[in-house]
């Protein structure tokens, strides 16, 4: 199958969406299942519980569950406040919240507190960049205490639809605004996975869009999603790499199998760099990370971290390249902002 083929389909009752590039799976989303925490994304009313003395942050009542806001400093207990989630809370944590509340479309990011319009600097067109300002200063009201920022995705799209998706955002981000006395709620639920693939994997346009019951198994989705639910990640030349969560990291190990050389370790070790992200972004694994990447030269080393550093540049996931360890092990720190693959699919 080639060209970029977005698909939605359900697995298990629940909805779900994957985004084929000539054939290879590179996005996944699927729903939840009912009653997991709160996804990244969602907004919330929220209540101030408790300060963490000596941390500048402050516990939070979720309507299910505690929330963690790292700069909780101006807050007092018992007082109601709006909060986004940024992250996963696992394992019985409390979910990590922020007051910078953001409310994405497809083409705009409406941005609460923070006024002033910009663009996408991935738009280069001068011509555009000015269209596309003109119709972000007819659709905002002046006076409100909303900023905008255009996406990539607002280039060359209608005036008209581009106005429409703006003034909408806008009217969102008004009402729940106003919404902020009360107990624990949930006021706006993270996108679900139809929605995510729509608003999020839109750039470049989709050469198809197939949304039959079934599609996954006929487009082979199902079979790489399974390829996803085991440890080993197949590399080029017979080699390998171990993916394995722990409780305390993950640990991905290169094998370069029946070829020892440091030519074949090399060879492993880029390729791991070159589909790191990807295999992370689909296993729905973060946190720390440790590479045992196979041996190779010293002098190799830095041209390993500026293929990874290539690579992770086109994710959306904050990842940094913490670098090597005494014993030759390379560590990364991943934002944990979707749930596990493994804890999502049914068994």
């Amino acid at each position: 199958m080639k060209g970029r083929i977005v698909l939605l389909d359900e697995v298990a009752g629940r909805k779900a969406a994957a985004l084929m590039v000539d054939g290879r799976l590179e996005e996944f989303a699927l729903d939840p299942t009912e009653g997991a925490p709160p996804a990244p994304g969602t907004i919330l009313r929220a209540i101030c519980d408790r300060p963490l003395k000596g941390q500048g942050g402050m516990i939070l009542k979720l309507p299910n569950g505690a929330g963690f806001l790292r700069q909780g400093k101006g807050f007092r207990p018992g007082q109601p406040v709006l909060v986004q989630v940024t992250g996963l809370g696992e394992d019985g944590k409390a979910t990590p919240v922020t007051t910078r509340l953001l409310f994405k479309s497809r083409y705009a990011i409406v941005t609460p507190g923070a006024p002033g319009l910009n663009i996408a600097r991935s738009i280069r067109d001068e011509a555009e960049r000015d269209r596309l300002l003109e119709i972000a200063h007819a659709s905002m009201e002046a006076g409100e205490d909303l900023g905008l920022i255009l996406r990539s995705a607002a280039e060359g799209v209608a005036e008209e639809a581009l106005a429409d998706d703006i003034t909408a955002m806008a009217g969102l981000a008004k009402a729940v605004l106003d919404d902020r006395d009360g107990p624990p709620e949930c006021l706006l639920d993270a996108p679900d996975a139809h929605l995510t693939a729509w608003r999020d994997w839109s750039v470049p346009d989709p050469d198809d869009v197939l949304e039959q019951p079934g599609c996954f198994a006929d487009a082979g989705v199902l079979e790489a999603v399974e390829a996803l639910l085991v440890p080993q990640m197949p590399l080029p030349g017979g080699a390998s790499a171990m993916v394995e969560p722990t409780s305390a990291l993950v640990a991905v190990d290169v094998n370069t199998g029946p070829d020892t050389s440091l030519a074949a370790g090399l060879k492993a070790n880029f390729a791991l760099a070159r589909d790191l992200p990807r295999q992370l972004r689909l296993r729905g694994l973060a946190g720390q990370i440790t590479l045992d990447v196979a041996p190779m030269p010293k002098k190799d080393r830095r041209q390993f971290e500026d293929a990874l550093r290539r690579a992770f540049r086109g994710d959306a996931t904050d990842t940094v390249l913490a670098g090597w360890t005494p014993l030759g092990h390379f560590e990364l720190q991943r934002k944990r902002d979707r749930w596990p693959l493994t804890e999502l699919w049914p068994g």
